[in-house]
């Protein structure tokens, strides 16, 4: 049970820090969110596969999938920040 949990936190770092590569400017965010953005880019990553090819619409992508929705949340994200600053 821990063993899956321990996974999904060291991708979501992984696919959160590419994201934050790829994405031009600085994103003040911490090691926790930088771990959740990957967590969440990927069942984005997969929502838009389901919206592309099918499948199930609730389900994690894999690495290039991830990277896509994170990277689409992040850029999000961005802008809200920029909306209230």
């Amino acid at each position: 049970m821990l063993v899956p949990i321990i996974g999904w936190m060291i991708s979501g770092l992984i696919i959160g820090l590419i994201a934050r590569a790829l994405v031009p400017g600085r994103q003040a965010i911490g090691i926790l969110r930088t771990m959740l953005l990957g967590i969440v880019g990927s069942f984005i990553g997969g929502f838009a596969g389901f919206l592309l090819m099918g499948g199930e619409p609730l389900q994690a992508s894999g690495w290039i999938g991830s990277i896509i929705g994170a990277v689409i949340l992040l850029v999000l994200f961005s802008r809200g920040d920029r909306v209230t600053t």
